[in-house]
């Protein structure tokens, strides 16, 4: 099970903080700020998404990967763009609820499946 959490963690750290930072670094600022908002208003959410129904899937050793990866989206958020900004308070509080919504359902459906 500590593998399973070990690669979430890995690819949350690649999609919420690694992607960012190679957005603003290596790309042009018109398309740099293209991609971010790729980043934020497709990929994230959808990551988040796909997170909650893995953790929902096993909901014992993963429950906290929504938030775990809500939260990395802050810190690189701020430490990429802008420092305290409201903004990404929001987007992460989304991307939150987004991953827990999906782990209920996952869950759900999950313990349905096996009765």
């Amino acid at each position: 099970m500590k593998n399973k959490f070990i690669f979430w963690l890995i690819v949350s750290l690649l999609i919420m903080f690694v992607a960012p930072w190679m957005a603003i670094t290596f790309i042009d600022s018109d398309a740099g700020m293209a991609v971010c908002f790729l980043l934020f208003f497709t990929i994230n959410p959808i990551y988040s998404i796909v997170i909650g129904i893995f953790a929902g899937r096993n909901l014992k050793s993963l429950w906290e990967m929504p938030v775990v990866s809500a939260v990395l989206f802050l810190i690189g958020s701020w430490i990429f763009f802008d420092i305290g900004e409201k903004a990404f308070i929001i987007y992460a509080l989304i991307y939150l609820i987004l991953g827990a919504a999906a782990m209920l359902v996952s869950t759900l459906i999950h313990r349905k499946i096996q009765k």
